[in-house]
């Protein structure tokens, strides 16, 4: 978006600060980075609803699961390895419940916390869905970089992640929403 023409503010005194707009370079590179990944999650969510019925961001919360010790981690937990709200855990995690795939046990420490447990049915889906989906990874992201592209995304990706995921308190972050 180009810089439009200031207009003073009614009552203001102060001049208005300029936005930093983006160079047209800037612009380029972000809209090449949303549209990749507007296209990356549409593709990965196709395929694991063709291939098991469940979209993109439920899959990786099996994962999340299956790697966890006793494949069961606390609700919050779960939200924030996710980095989803707790509501739309919540919900996600009810319609895997309906799927028999996860399970909810009452933490005995803690009357109000819950732990998501992954059912050996929910383990055996994402066992038979994870080939097709790293596959359908492979094809879209790996194949296409070379090993130093590959490599730079996934730093540019962590220094992306790490500001947007302040240490103080009141952070606004989903998982505490």
């Amino acid at each position: 978006m180009k810089a439009p023409a200031s207009a003073p503010t009614p009552g203001s005194v102060a001049e208005p600060v300029e936005p930093r707009w983006l160079t047209d370079e800037e612009q380029r590179v972000w809209r090449s980075f949303m549209e990749g990944v507007t296209l990356l999650d549409d593709h990965l969510d196709r395929q694991l609803q063709r291939d098991a019925g469940m979209p993109h961001v439920y899959y990786g919360l099996l994962v999340k699961l299956a790697e966890a010790p006793r494949r069961r981690l606390r609700m919050t937990e779960l939200a924030m390895l996710a980095k989803i709200t707790r509501s739309r855990l919540s919900h996600a995690i009810a319609r895997l419940e309906k799927n028999g795939w996860v399970g909810r046990e009452d933490c005995p420490d803690d009357k109000r916390g819950q732990f998501a447990v992954l059912t050996d049915e929910g383990y055996e889906v994402l066992r038979q869905t994870a080939p097709g989906h790293v596959e359908a990874v492979r094809q879209a992201v790996f194949d296409r970089l070379t090993p130093q592209q590959q490599k730079s995304l996934g730093e540019i990706m962590r220094i992306i992640a790490e500001g947007l995921q302040p240490a103080e308190a009141g952070a606004d972050l989903p998982w505490l929403r």
